[in-house]
């Protein structure tokens, strides 16, 4: 078996990366934010009195992504719309930097015609032929897909790969670790990517996972772990980068785990009274933290801040109203556009 170690990324040196390199990191992460911001507005809007959450233009659970967004950014630029990914239960910042339409993703949210399955997946069942997305609400189900889409690439020659992404608590379900094996063994074109935010639902990853690193796991299957550390975007590049890399050549598959942040609740209504830590939460919020580390080193200005914010709102605020005025399905196609 291979002697491949873990190893633990501390963070690149900013120099290293190029000013529009990173300008791009964290304008996907300001865009990623600032739409599901506005979701969860439209979410809340009319749930009360109180929190119900069956009513409303947009019911049902609501899993959002703040403070996950480094992952998904630092990820996705090394991608084209030709690889595939495949996302958890907590999918929209993978979504948004993996390039999907944000009118159609909008409308999906909204359940409405426009949307990308018509409206009948939701928020949790997101599926985009033309960036190659999907996601679902069960655990860890996204990486066996992943193998079989990265096997499809390889056998039709071409070199696009395979991201699958989950979270810490997936570690530890059979599907993990069945596709880490067969991956290997096929020297697929796949890159695993685990999102330890800390908490699986209301359970600390201390309570349910035996190490402290799950890319301390890749060694069991001879190949490359890492752990990128605080949330780090440019870290995750580097990161992604080289897992890409590998995957391209046809030297098989990475892992990479990032310990990240899940700034809200597990679900929009959540009171984590849980989680002793949540006071803490705000001061860790890795958008302001990255801004001002481009401020610092004179890749940005507050003029272009407010420049690159104001454009993005007015993105944002188009998809939420092209959303709105899409039409709901008609009850007698219920049917349609789904599995009989």
């Amino acid at each position: 078996m291979s002697t491949i170690s873990t190893t633990s990324v501390a963070r690149e040196p900013a120099q290293v990366l190029p000013p529009e390199t990173r300008l791009d990191l964290y304008e996907m992460m300001v865009l990623s934010r600032t739409w599901e911001e506005a979701i969860q507005r439209e979410y809340h809007a009319d749930k009360g009195p109180g929190f119900d959450i069956g009513k409303g233009l947009i019911p049902g659970e609501m899993h959002l992504s703040a403070g996950q967004e480094p992952v998904a950014a630092g990820v996705c630029a090394h991608l084209t719309t030709d690889d595939a990914i495949t996302a958890t239960h907590r999918p929209h910042h993978f979504a948004i930097a993996h390039g999907m339409d944000l009118r159609a993703l909008t409308a999906e949210i909204f359940g409405r015609e426009g949307g990308l399955g018509h409206g009948r997946g939701g928020h949790m069942h997101l599926f985009d032929p033309k960036t190659h997305f999907s996601c679902s609400g069960i655990i860890a189900e996204g990486y066996p897909p992943a193998l079989g889409m990265a096997f499809a690439f390889r056998s039709q020659g071409k070199d696009a790969i395979a991201v699958a992404v989950t979270g810490e608590g997936a570690a530890n379900q059979g599907a993990f670790h069945e596709s880490l094996n067969l991956a290997a063994l096929w020297k697929l074109p796949v890159v695993f990517i685990v999102e330890d935010n800390d908490w699986g639902i209301s359970v600390p990853r201390v309570s349910s996972t035996a190490i402290p690193n799950n890319a301390d796991r890749a060694v069991a299957y001879g190949i490359p772990g890492e752990r990128v550390e605080d949330n780090d975007v440019e870290g995750v590049f580097a990161a992604a980068g080289r897992a890409v890399e590998r995957a391209r050549k046809g030297e098989g598959p990475s892992l990479i785990e990032v310990h990240t942040l899940r700034m809200l609740g597990h679900f929009e209504g959540d009171a984590q009274g849980y989680r002793p830590e949540l006071p803490e939460v705000p001061d860790r919020d890795p958008i302001p933290r990255y801004e001002q580390q481009l401020l610092t080193d004179g890749v940005l200005d507050a003029a272009g801040v407010e420049h690159m914010r104001a454009s993005i709102r007015e993105r944002v605020e188009d998809a939420i109203a092209f959303a709105k005025s899409s039409p709901t399905p008609e009850p007698a196609a219920a049917g349609s556009y789904v599995f009989a």
